[in-house]
């Protein structure tokens, strides 16, 4: 998943570096290479400079938007690569696409030396993952996402809870019901809320799809009806029967709760969402929607994301971006190149740095300049989130999968026991070719 989150505007320097990608569309008239770079919405001041920095005397790098929602970049971007464009260079990739992309054949892999440099021992396990497909490097990790819980210290406080020591489900959402708060998620139609119940199936121990067969595409097992299953129907039962579910709740995403940490009157909620939140809220003291003061901010507690089952550690969800190179390119070796270059150790620093955008590299965790622009439990809560969370299924067909998994667990309020059996049965048809979205 990808969000967009408050950004800070680099003076002057992320401008200079639009104006100079704009003009070399057409190479300028230097008889340099240009590189088209497909972006998503989020961080565009910092991959802009980015695209300026990693340009060099051979290649200029020029941004080009992708639409915001993950669904239609993956569509757009499939659709180029299908005709075999030879101008899709270098592309931003939810990890989630990425294996359908190499089982297509339409990245680039990373050979030798440039594979060791984007996949080297620093970075975390869960981004290493969602770069690799077929024994192969197929992407380079940019930036990783998590999420974590979010929540009023007061509200915690209230309830008798101990941060300090891991929570269920169950009492983050009796918390909040019993004392005037509610839980914030994301649970409307769409892939965010796959995320939700793919964690919540792999915190109980369970995968949507067997991690052993996934690769096998339309042959995987299918695995969500299982008791792993039962105990993510629970859970999103409870909360909408529970007094704690928000308004919304069945068009929830990852916006729509963050007014409701900070409102005029109650107590505020815990909520799951990804590294953004951080930033959101410091860029909001004292305005609308945020905090009243530094004060009131300082009531802003995160934790891990919160056990389905109790005693057995949560799986918070992983996402981010990998950097693909297009198979067509008429420039390969310098794109390739080029996506090491707007990963490394300083890109990612920027990125989390100016735009809340986590690092996929532990070192950069480390660095003086994260420190400086987050608390350091906050830090390592993300990292270790990274390196220890669950990724969605690692299946080439995974856009239908997620479909239809949210087509039988949607509406969050009909959720029941007999779910996990009735999405199980679809999701077999649809992978057999037996049954159409």
């Amino acid at each position: 998943m990808t969000v967009r989150p408050v950004r800070k505007v680099m003076s002057g320097f992320a401008a200079a570096a639009l104006s100079v990608s704009v003009l070399a569309a057409c190479g300028g008239g230097d008889g340099k290479a240009t590189l088209n770079w497909y972006i998503n919405p989020d961080g565009q001041d910092t991959l802009n400079a980015l695209a300026k920095s990693c340009s060099t005397d051979d290649y200029s790098i020029k941004i080009n938007l992708l639409p915001s929602s993950a669904t239609d970049q993956r569509t757009q971007l499939a659709r180029r690569l299908a005709a075999k464009d030879s101008s899709t260079d270098l592309m931003s990739l939810d990890p989630v696409f990425v294996p359908e992309f190499a089982n297509a054949k339409w990245l680039a892999p990373f050979e030798g030396d440039l594979a060791d440099q984007v996949l080297d021992d620093d970075v975390l396990k869960g981004a290493a993952e969602t770069v690799q497909w077929d024994d192969q490097v197929v992407a380079a990790p940019q930036w990783a996402n998590t999420q974590v819980l979010w929540y009023r210290k007061s509200l915690a406080e209230a309830a008798g809870l101990d941060m300090t020591q891991p929570v269920t489900w169950d009492q983050v959402i009796d918390a909040a019901a019993d004392n005037d708060g509610t839980v914030g998620v994301q649970a409307n139609k769409y892939e965010a809320y796959v995320v939700w119940i793919n964690s919540l199936i792999q915190g109980a121990g369970g995968n949507i799809l067997d991690p052993d067969t996934v690769e096998d595409g339309r042959d995987a097992k299918v695995t969500i009806d299982s008791a792993a299953g039962e105990d993510a129907a629970a859970v999103i039962k409870k909360l909408a029967d529970s007094g704690a579910a928000q308004a919304d709740f069945s068009t929830s995403n990852e916006g729509t709760s963050l007014g409701q940490m900070f409102p005029e009157s109650g107590a505020g909620e815990f909520m799951t969402n990804w590294t953004f939140v951080y930033k959101n809220y410091e860029g909001l003291v004292g305005k609308p929607g945020g905090p009243a003061d530094d004060a009131e901010l300082g009531d802003l507690g995160f934790a891990r994301y919160p056990q389905t089952v109790a005693g057995e550690e949560s799986k918070p969800p992983i996402g981010g971006i990998d950097i693909g190179v297009g198979a067509y390119s008429k420039h390969v070796d310098f794109a390739r190149e080029a996506a090491v270059c707007v990963t490394n150790a300083d890109a990612q620093s920027d990125l989390a740095v100016n735009e809340g955008l986590m690092p996929s590299r532990q070192s950069v965790y480390g660095s003086d300049a994260l420190k400086e622009a987050y608390p350091a439990e906050l830090l390592e809560l993300w990292s270790s989130s990274v390196d220890s969370g669950g990724p969605r299924p690692k299946s080439a067909f995974y856009s239908q999968v997620s479909s239809a998994v949210q087509s039988r667990w949607h509406s969050p309020t009909a959720v029941g026991p007999g779910t996990p059996a009735k999405s199980a049965e679809f999701l077999k048809a649809i992978l057999s070719g037996k049954a159409l979205l």
